[in-house]
Order: C-alpha cells, then structure tokens, then sequence
C-alpha cells in the first residue's frame, strides 16, 4: 500500500467525512476547498493527484468522490483518530484540545499500531463524542494471554492482573481501599467484571483506566 502524504490523508478524510452516508456523492472542489481552508485552486490539483493514485474518481466541473479504494483508505484514517480521541479522553485523560491532538497524532500510526490500539479499547464503536468509528476493514483478533488492556476490554470467560492504573493519587488510593489495587486478579464474566467475588460497577471511562495483562483461560 503506497505511503499517503498528511495533507493528502488529510484530504481523504475530509472526503470520508462529506459524504460518508452517501459514498457515490459528488463533493464540490468549492466545498472540499472550504473544508481544507485552501484555494480551489489548490484543491483541484489535489483532486487530480489523487485521482491519479485511484483514490478519487473527479468529475469535471462538478466535484470528485472517493473510489472504493479511497473509501477504504479514508476510513482507516479516520478510525485512527476517533481511537485516539479515546486513548486521549478515556485513558490518559488529556484536558486540552482532543481534536487537535488526534488530527497531528493520527498520521503517525501504522496498521500494526491501530490494530493494538483498536484491540487493548475493546474494539470501539463511536468516539466520545458519540461519532461512529468506521469499521472498514477492521481485524478483530482473539485475545491472548499476555496482553495488557483495559479491564472493561476483557473479553468474558477470562482473567487478569491489574498492572497499570492511570488516575491521580487519590483516585487510584480511594480504589486500593475497595480492594482494586496493582496485583488484584480481576475476572470478567457475561454478567459483569468480578474482583474479589464483588462485581465492579464503575463508568466506562475509568474501567479504561484500570490496565491489566490477561491470564491463561
């Protein structure tokens, strides 16, 4: 698969994003050029250069739309950044500008790293925004002993043992004293995550920041 440069991924999304519901619409060079803060001009030439990689089909005087190949492309892009705004907001618990950060970050992370990342989030289906993450051409493996995840990716029937706790002091103090501390043996199950023969109930977004390594079934 050829190397994208950022700009040209960044235009690929901006497509995805136009007519994502609507894969054979015609997205004007006028609207695609607004979207991209760049002159028509520009845009055109980007359309024929993409078109010559088979990623667009452009229609002339009219606009252009992603070829099948393009959709693909786009939609892995776009994936990327709604797992990033994830790993921002649910797990690292970043406060600063989660688009911005996942739109610089997104170009850096080849297929072997999304599929990690889209594995240790439990494979995810919208952002936290609520956005749907494309599910084109996602690989959703098995999980094996080893792996680190977060304990509401668990899949059911297996056991894990928390290594990594990502919360401030007190948070991750306040858990220890419930029993939920580095060490703990969690078990997930299709009634819910288990520790201790207590069922865990706590919100989505701090299970993923509760981190540990599965165990052999």
């Amino acid at each position: 698969m050829a190397e994208l440069s950022e700009f040209e991924e960044m235009y690929l999304k901006r497509l995805f994003e136009a007519h994502v519901d609507k894969p054979d619409a015609i997205v004007k060079t006028t609207q695609l050029a607004e979207m991209m803060d760049v002159s028509p001009a520009s845009t055109s030439e980007m359309i024929q250069r993409l078109a010559g990689r088979d990623l667009v089909t452009h229609i002339p005087y009219k606009g252009c739309r992603l070829t099948p190949e393009g959709f693909q492309r786009a939609a892995r892009i776009k994936r990327r950044e709604g797992l990033i705004e994830i790993l921002l907001t649910e797990v690292i618990g970043f406060t600063g500008d989660v688009s911005e950060a996942a739109c610089r970050l997104e170009h850096g992370i080849d297929d072997e790293l999304e599929a990690a990342l889209d594995r240790m989030l439990g494979y995810p289906e919208s952002t936290p925004s609520g956005e749907r993450i494309p599910l084109i051409e996602r690989r959703v493996e098995p999980v094996r002993s080893g792996f680190l995840l977060p304990i509401s990716a668990l899949p059911s029937g297996s056991s894990a043992t928390v290594e990594l706790i990502v919360m401030d002091a007190t948070d991750a103090r306040t858990l220890e004293v419930a029993g939920l501390g580095l060490g703990t043996k969690v078990q997930s199950t299709e009634d819910g995550l288990f520790c201790g023969g207590y069922r865990l109930q706590m919100s989505k977004p701090l299970l993923l920041r509760i981190l540990a390594r599965t165990e052999e079934v």
